[in-house]
């Protein structure tokens, strides 16, 4: 959950960041550029005043120049000079009174040309538009020279955005420095937060996970998170109190029953047989008799194991599963002759996991019975061994009927049994207790296809102590 809360978080707070961080930034650059303009303006209008004396038309030779137009020169070539700005007084058909450089002009078109024209309007130019620092352009400010009302002249600076544009990406940079640390802040801020959301919610899966495992024990420490989850905790508590008192109870019931009902099916039994004395041998009525009370027998036996499966706590200890493998296989190999199959074991000569050895012995003893009931004369069931990661993987494979993808579904479900296979004896529970048997110790048996034809039961034995 965290991989889906923590992005949105981040997304929300980058977008936050963002558009705060553009506006100033864009600010930032307006302002600064507005200084420069300002400055431009007090500077065009310092040296209009100083042509508003000058006379109305250049001198031809330097005799006739006049005193304050050499100043005016002067004052325009230190400018120049002083801050690389090119500044120049036009008269109105754009011949220069007096510029620096020599021989800069008012530009034919552009920016140049637009503000010398609003200025002999009689008005200053307008802002130029924004500089950014990508662009190479040069800003141009022009005042009109008003004398008698009358614009004689326009003075014009054009300056250069070199520096403008430093500074700007220098604040650009400082204001990314700052949204950046802001965002690492806000990012481990999110980490802790979201962590504190989930916290319990991790704690309710990992309990919700015990229970769906069999662990009916396990509960959830509502100490931490936000009220809602908290009061979620007590009631996860609250019902995995109630469902395991009903599996007792129901485990409790099962057992009581199975064991209450043996005394009496064996009497039942018993008197079948002094029955049977004064029939003739091979009564039908009486053989079909024997043997469904005989399966009854099995079923009430079956039902019982199940029951102390699901209750009997299970003592885990390091165990070598390629010995006790290989020990079960070796016991079963007699029934496998009788019945003409094959059984073979296949793995290492020594593999440790973490299990309870009698329960996994009983788990792998209903598997391999399973698999020889159904395994017909002259076929296969191979057991093999092998270690997977963390996990020790005990696989009977037979070359049976097999089943079909929507039993396999079905396969290890309290006394179902399938439609194909009625005739072959068992009550339907051997794998229901298998898997009891195994959760218990954090195993856990899996069913597949065994190509061609058959069943692949796999059990997979933990190495670590759960």
């Amino acid at each position: 959950m965290r991989a889906r809360l923590l992005p949105l978080l981040i997304i929300l707070m980058a977008g936050v960041l963002i558009a705060l961080g553009l506006p100033l930034g864009a600010g930032l650059a307006n302002v600064q550029q507005q200084r420069l303009v300002v400055d431009r303006i007090d500077d065009t209008a310092r040296f209009a005043s100083l042509a508003q004396y000058v006379a109305t038309r250049p001198f031809e030779t330097p005799a006739e120049a006049d005193e304050r137009l050499l100043t005016l020169r002067a004052e325009l070539i230190r400018y120049e000079d002083l801050y690389d700005i090119r500044a120049g007084v036009f008269y109105r058909d754009g011949t220069a009174m007096a510029a620096a450089p020599d021989g800069w002009g008012v530009p034919p078109d552009g920016e140049g040309r637009q503000a010398f024209q609003e200025a002999l309007a009689g008005r200053r130019s307008h802002d130029p538009e924004q500089v950014w620092p990508w662009d190479d352009r040069r800003l141009t400010v022009a005042s009109p020279v008003i004398r008698d009302g009358d614009v004689v002249a326009v003075v014009v600076t054009d300056s250069p955005t070199g520096a403008l544009r430093s500074w700007i990406l220098h604040k650009w940079l400082l204001i990314l420095a700052g949204e950046t640390a802001a965002m690492l802040v806000a990012v481990a801020a999110a980490f802790r937060l979201t962590g504190w959301v989930l916290r319990p919610v991790r704690t309710l899966d990992a309990a919700a996970h015990g229970m769906a495992t069999g662990r009916m024990n396990s509960r959830v420490v509502v100490d931490s998170g936000p009220p809602e989850l908290r009061r979620l905790a007590r009631s996860f508590n609250e019902m995995a109190d109630n469902v395991e008192e009903v599996l007792e109870q129901q485990r409790a019931f099962v057992a009581d029953a199975s064991h209450q009902l043996r005394n009496p099916l064996a009497a039942l039994l018993l008197r079948i047989e002094l029955l049977a004395l004064d029939l003739p041998d091979g009564h039908e009525e009486i053989a079909s008799v024997r043997t469904e009370g005989k399966r009854l027998a099995r079923v009430l036996d079956d039902l019982l194991d199940l029951a102390l499966a699901e209750h009997a706590a299970t003592e885990l200890q390091l165990t070598d599963i390629a010995d006790l493998v290989a020990d079960r296989v070796g016991s079963w190999s007699p029934v496998a002759d009788r019945e003409r199959v094959a059984l073979s074991y296949t793995g290492p000569a020594a593999t440790t996991g973490w299990a309870d050895p009698i329960a996994l012995s009983s788990a792998l003893d209903a598997v391999v019975d399973n698999a020889l009931k159904f395994t017909p004369e002259d076929a296969r069931v191979e057991v093999s061994l092998e270690v997977a990661g963390d996990r020790v993987l005990v696989t009977v494979a037979d070359e049976g009927p097999g089943l079909t993808e929507e039993e396999l579904t079905r396969v290890g479900d309290r006394f179902w049994r399938s439609g194909r296979h009625q005739n072959v004896s068992g009550s339907g529970l051997g794998l229901s207790i298998s898997r009891a048997l195994l959760t218990a110790g954090g195993a856990g048996i899996a069913y597949a296809r065994n190509e061609p034809h058959g069943l692949r039961v796999t059990i997979d034995v933990p190495r670590e102590r759960p």
